[in-house]
Order: structure tokens, then sequence, then C-alpha cells
């Protein structure tokens, strides 16, 4: 640094002597050519980086200037304290702290083929998917390693409207209907549903290609029957205005306890939980495979839904990322990176990953 500083300074001597050796006219012309130079300079490029000799020499040079052009100079006052503001900020400036440390490498791959094997995850389901296997590591962190990877992320879904009865979320349920057209026939197959609001559990109602309000109350009482057998409890059902849920529907209900919340019409989101299921259950799977008939869409979705309830983390969850099979009081010993299978659901439409047996 020094010797650059000497150096600039013997130019300028230099360039100061020469100068005693022209004429006035000269000069005068080679200033009104700089000062154009200047003007240019400024315009263009109206914040030059200057190195630190060249701030020295321009500071030193502006003192032979009058008081009335100091200011016209592009090494002005103002510029000269920012400069010592910064040489003191760097003198005190501490270092940073380290931050966390790095995750393997052997983890760093995992998360990028989950991601290339997945074009649907996000870095948080992702992140629900390493937890499962008994790996931690924060979603940010994840989002890192896929921009480092030139990974885009997944399609922005909108969230989900939050219901009434949060509080009652461990004994409300859901129910729905969703149509696939098959692929030869063009039949339309219509799908009844229930799920669970604490834990995402699905159970597959029954699959029919023409849904009557009988068919539905028959739906009704085998559930409610099931419900007993399992001994499980549940005190509100929230289900949309379709014709298919008629009164007798709803006394079916009443009389294992549950109450029919019946949402306003055409508001779909007052009934999110299992908007969302038909969602998901359409990228996942239904928009993947041509339904060749409704005996193949049963088998579809018994595979799907085993899937949704035992080996996919669910973010909506309470973020608990976890599976509705998961037990939530046990947290898994992390698996070895080599030691992780990747498990193919429906012929490889869909990725479960787990330890190897």
């Amino acid at each position: 640094m020094a010797v650059g500083l000497l150096y600039r300074i013997f130019v300028s001597v230099l360039s100061w002597l020469a100068l005693l050796a022209r004429s006035q006219a000269s000069k005068n012309a080679e200033i009104l050519v700089l000062r154009q130079e200047v003007s240019v300079l400024r315009r263009t490029n109206p914040k030059s980086r200057i190195s630190w000799t060249a701030r020295a020499v321009l500071a030193a040079l502006s003192k032979l200037l009058p008081k009335t052009l100091r200011g016209h100079r592009i090494v002005t006052p103002g510029t000269l304290l920012r400069w010592h503001r910064r040489l003191v900020a760097n003198k005190w400036r501490q270092p940073k702290a380290p931050g966390r440390p790095p995750i393997s490498d052997g983890l760093v791959q995992l998360i990028v083929t989950m991601a290339q094997e997945n074009r649907t995850w996000g870095a948080v389901r992702i992140q629900g998917e390493l937890r499962r296997l008994g790996h931690r590591v924060a979603a940010a962190t994840i989002r890192k390693v896929l921009r480092a990877r030139r990974i885009p992320p997944p399609k922005h879904r909108d969230d989900s409207w939050r219901t009434f009865l949060r509080t009652q979320a461990d004994t409300l349920l859901a129910t729905d209907f969703f149509h696939i057209d098959c692929a030869v026939t063009l039949a339309r197959v219509y799908v009844a549903f229930v799920i669970e609001y604490s834990t995402r559990r699905v159970h597959l109602l029954g699959i029919t290609r023409y849904p009557t309000a009988a068919w539905a109350i028959q739906l009704a009482r085998d559930f409610t029957a099931d419900l007993e057998t399992t001994g499980r409890r549940f005190t509100h059902l929230v289900r949309d205005r379709d014709a298919k849920f008629t009164a007798a529907f709803d006394a079916v209900l009443s009389a294992a306890g549950i109450t029919a919340v019946t949402t306003m019409p055409q508001t779909p989101k007052m009934n999110a939980i299992a908007e969302r299921f038909v969602g998901t259950v359409r990228r996942d799977c239904t928009d993947r495979i041509l339904v060749a008939g409704e005996r193949h869409l049963r088998v579809i979705l018994n595979g799907y839904i085993a899937h949704y309830n035992a080996g996919r983390s669910h973010q909506g969850a309470g973020m608990s990322l976890r599976a509705p099979d998961d037990d939530p009081n046990v947290i898994p010993f992390p698996a070895q990176i080599d030691q992780i299978r990747r498990k193919r659901i429906l012929g490889g439409l869909i990725n479960e990953y787990e330890p190897a047996a």
C-alpha cells in the first residue's frame, strides 16, 4: 500500500514539473478539456470507486484549491469525512461470531435427492420427511441448499382459512365429495371421505357412479358403526350444503353424538381441511394416473390413503410435520444417511423414505 502511495506522489510531482514549462494558454485549454471530462464522468458514473491511494492524493491536492472551488470537486469535504468514518468503523469492527455448524454432505445430498424426486415438495415438506427420519434441519437451511443447487421452489399455494372451532379440533371431523373421470369410458365416479381435523387422518367412505341421498345415509351408518367399534368419540362434523346431505343424514350422526355443522352457501373455505385434501389427492395421485374404472380407482385410493395416513408428513397438523399414524411423543433416532431407502408407492408415483431394516 505504501509503495502505491509513493508512486502516485512521484507521478503527481512529475506532472506538476511538466506544467511549469507549459504556456498559460495551453494550461487553460487543458483545464477546459478536463472539466468537460469530469462533467461527463459525473453524469455517466455518479458512484465511481476510487482506490485509497488516489483518495489520499486527491485529498492533499484539494488543499491547494480555493475554498470556493473545493465543493465542486469529486472529493468534497463530505466525502473526506465519510472516508474517515469508514476507516474508523473498519478498525473497530468485530469479527462475526461462528454460526450453526454446517450439515453433512450426505444430508445435503439427501435433501437434493428428495427435491429432485418429488417436484411438488417444498422446504417445509422436506423438513417434515427429514424429521420423521430423525434429522432436524431448519426449513431456511433446506431452502439455502436448494437455491445453491438451482432447484426451483414448487408453485405457491394459497393459505387455507382457519375454521371457527379451533379449540375443538380434537373432536372435529369434515366430510366432502369429489369426482374422477375415467380415462376410457369418461364415466364420472364419485368419492366420499371423512377427515379428522387434529391428525388429518382420512377415512374413505365409499366410491360410486350414482351418488344419492340414500347412499350417503348408508355411508354415515357404516362410519358411525366403525367409530363405535374402535371407541373413538367425535362431537362435530363440518359439511357443505350438497343435496345428498339430508336431514336423515344429520339424524344418523346425531344418534352417534355428532352434530352436523353446515357451512354457508358458496363458502368452500369454511370446509378448508376437506377441500385441501381434495386438492392434495388430485395433485399427488389422481391427476397423474389414468383411471380405468371404479374398481381401479378404489385400489388407487386405498393405496394413497394408506400412504397419506402413515407415510406422509403434514404441515397443517399443528406444524408438527408428522404423519397421522406417527406417535407425537416419540422422537426418532437420526437414521444413517447411507441407510435411508426409498419406498415406492403406486408403482413409484409416490415416494416414502425410511431407514433400511
